[in-house]
């Protein structure tokens, strides 16, 4: 073989070399046999051989040392030596069969030769040989997101499996291009097509089933994703929920969304909402939430009845048989238990002689004996019989109701009305303990008045419709709408529900395609941006406890027992660190997003839930969740607590790598992680069209004229509407 040494090593630690190059070498280059090689820069690679594989290294640090040579003999000093060294990071291992595999099993010793890389090896790195065969989804590198700076003819592929499924963070300051490269590869996701192959057919395709939905806190993506292309457009169908569309159901909420969003004292307050919470969640029907008794007015049913069924009803009011029912003419069963027939066998006794004596008149060939039936009479006996059976079943129905309360699950989402929390629940939460009432109610007035601020204040009341009703199958509506599937098909839909104002648009607007019910909506995009601070973490804890509650009953139901994880979604949570907080703000009080969101980094893989975090704090974000993360996209941190901070999250390996965070210029980030081959620079392609997350040009604007290019009037009258 030629000669393709440029050092050797001198010094090997765990996973870093330091390789003294050549005396000859004079440059960064090297002239090999088939073109001109760089041997000393940065981000570029270094060759280790070891027998039959090859170790890959990235240059981290080049630095040169003079030395100087005392000759004692003949009393001179020679001219000084220049050393050349290369400090270089060990990233990966070309095998005998050049499989390049992250991560180094085979160690090279002093003296051990350095060469420099061939474009071959480049391309077994790259993956540079995939353009033209078929992907394997599971194990190939082959999503460009960007170029390799310091090799320009080079893309940087990600596994999308790999990036998507483990969870993944694009972390930088404010400005450094974070919104970028996540529609950067979000769009590159959508405008690729796959060469794959399914059983014995080869398919092309382009993505057409994804689930991503991104929480923009800062209202950026929806630009990038309204594309000019009208095939593309078409096929990503983007859904955008606007401000006035995150509308988010209370009775949706469990018990901790309760607490964490009232407030109640722990000792007192909070004991008495959990048992009115459950209260109201018992005496409701859940289907409808609407009383399903029935005024009936006695007289006229009998008048409208045959004699011989109103013989057959006074049979059945039959005390001793423990049966008693005026079955479906009168009145809704209420069966009594046997047990209590002779204790109420007396209590009926008098009645049960008035309908023995009514009963005398009539025949059973259906003519009536001794004058005409007096209904006003029977009608009475049957109103004193029921007022009485009431008694018993509102005292059997109370005794069942406090089992229910406590057997009850109140983080079920079923419907109650909320005013009544504060009208009555409380209330008769309060006399279900049965002392000290009036204490209690002082202790809970201040947790009322809170309750009537939140119903009265739109701020709150919008976004969590504590004004609104119930209506059928609203769950299953709602997570159709965030997922984007929801379609003119679904024959339970009416144009009023609020979850689908955009979906019913009469006239030609960005929001048409979400109405074809053969198109499903790819990405769906949350306008958080003018939520009020105080709901932002029950909104989006929330919405990310639904999705993820509902991806694990998916297999509970007999015919999807083997469906787990065949509905995948992407959570994007932009400006994580306000609603996934590391410290929270609250000291009492664990913040109820973040532990849904570390239930879901901890937990959701498995059900097909991920989450992509973008923040502009790393320091600021739960290392719980950060720690889940397989994938990290990293740009420009200048603050040195957030480089100490990603340097403990992150290998020890990677350490020289990270090092040029703070000059890293837009555009530029290092990725490593289960996602890409090896730790690398990356420049990230160009995102087209752009999220909305230009700087303000200041200086452009100041130079202008004065105008009134912004009604100020507009603008505060559109406030006020909110």
């Amino acid at each position: 073989m030629f000669e393709r040494s440029i050092g050797r090593v001198i010094n090997v630690d765990s996973f870093r070399v330091t390789v003294e190059l050549d005396n000859d070498i004079k440059s960064l280059y090297k002239s090999g046999y088939q073109d001109i090689y760089e041997i000393a820069r940065i981000n570029s690679y270094v060759i280790l051989p070891i027998g039959s594989e090859r170790i890959v290294a990235l240059i981290t640090k080049v630095r040169i040392s003079d030395e100087t040579e005392l000759e004692l003999s003949s009393n001179s000093i020679s001219l000084p030596k220049s050393k050349r060294y290369l400090i270089a990071t060990m990233i990966g291992t070309i095998d005998s069969s050049d499989n390049y595999v992250q991560g180094v099993y085979n160690f090279p010793i002093l003296d051990n030769p350095v060469w420099y890389i061939m474009k071959e090896e480049l391309e077994i790195i790259f993956d540079q040989s995939l353009e033209d065969e078929l992907i394997d989804f599971k194990k190939d590198y082959f999503l460009p997101i960007g170029k390799s700076p310091a090799f320009f003819d080079f893309d940087i592929k990600i596994n999308p499996d790999k990036f998507f499924g483990k969870h993944a963070a694009i972390l930088g300051n404010t400005g450094s291009g974070k919104s970028c490269t996540i529609s950067s590869i979000l769009q590159t996701v959508f405008k690729t097509k796959y060469r794959y192959k399914e059983g014995n057919t080869i398919k092309s395709e382009y993505i057409k089933n994804a689930h991503i939905i991104v929480f923009d806190t800062n209202g950026e993506y929806s630009k990038a994703f309204t594309f000019d292309n009208p095939d593309l457009n078409n096929r990503v169908n983007t859904f955008k929920i606007d401000k006035d569309g995150i509308r988010v159901p209370f009775w949706f909420m469990n018990y901790n969304d309760f607490d964490y969003l009232f407030k109640p004292s722990e000792q007192t307050q909070s004991p008495i909402l959990k048992k009115a919470i459950a209260i109201a969640k018992s005496n409701t029907d859940f289907t409808s939430g609407e009383d399903t008794k029935k005024e009936i007015n006695i007289t006229e049913t009998l008048i409208g009845m045959q004699v011989d069924n109103i013989i057959n009803l006074i049979n059945s009011i039959n005390i001793d048989n423990g049966d008693f029912k005026l079955k479906n003419y009168i009145y809704h069963e209420l069966p009594l238990h046997s047990e209590n027939a002779k204790k109420l066998k007396s209590k009926y006794s008098e009645d049960f002689e008035k309908l023995l004596e009514c009963k005398s008149k009539l025949r059973q060939n259906g003519k009536y004996v001794n004058g005409p039936l007096d209904f006003e009479t029977l009608s009475q006996v049957l109103e004193n019989l029921i007022s009485k059976r009431e008694e018993d079943y509102i005292a059997v129905e109370a005794e069942n109701k406090k089992e229910l309360r406590n057997e009850t699950n109140i983080d079920i989402p079923g419907y109650f009305n909320f005013i009544e929390i504060i009208n009555t629940y409380i209330d008769a939460a309060i006399d279900d303990i049965g002392e000290s009432k009036s204490k209690y109610k002082e202790y809970l007035s201040s947790l009322k008045m809170r309750l009537s601020s939140f119903y009265a204040d739109d701020r709150f009341n919008i976004p969590f419709m504590l004004k609104e009703k119930d209506f059928n199958n609203s769950l299953a509506i709602f997570l159709k709408y965030l997922v984007g599937v929801l379609s003119l098909d679904d024959n339970e839909l009416k144009e009023e529900n609020i979850f689908t104002k955009y979906k019913f648009q009469k006239e030609e607007g960005e929001y048409k395609n979400i109405s074809n019910s053969n198109n499903i909506s790819q990405i769906s995009i949350l306008d958080m941006s003018l939520l009020p601070y105080e709901v932002l973490e029950n909104i989006t804890g929330l919405i990310a406890r639904l999705i993820l509650e509902f991806l694990q009953r998916i297999e509970k139901v007999k015919e999807y027992k083997d469906k787990r994880g065949k509905l995948p979604i992407v959570l994007v949570l932009e400006e994580a660190q306000n609603y996934i907080p590391e410290i929270d703000e609250n000291k009492d009080r664990i913040s109820i997003s973040k532990k849904i969101f570390q239930r879901i980094a901890r937990e959701g893989r498995k059900y097909g839930l991920s989450l992509v975090i973008s923040s502009q704090r790393p320091s600021e974000l739960s290392r719980t969740i950060l720690s889940q993360c397989n994938t990290f996209i990293v740009h420009r941190l200048q603050n040195p607590e957030d480089q100490r901070y990603i340097n403990k999250i992150v290998s020890s390996a990677n350490e020289d790598i990270l090092n040029q965070l703070s000059v890293l210029p837009q555009r530029h980030a290092i990725i490593m992680g289960d996602a890409v081959r090896s730790p690398v620079l990356v420049r990230i392609n160009e995102v087209n069209p752009k999220p909305d997350s230009d700087d303000p040009e200041f200086f452009r604007n100041w130079i202008k004229e004065p105008s009134n290019d912004i009604d100020f009037n507009k603008v505060t009258d559109n406030w006020l509407k909110r």
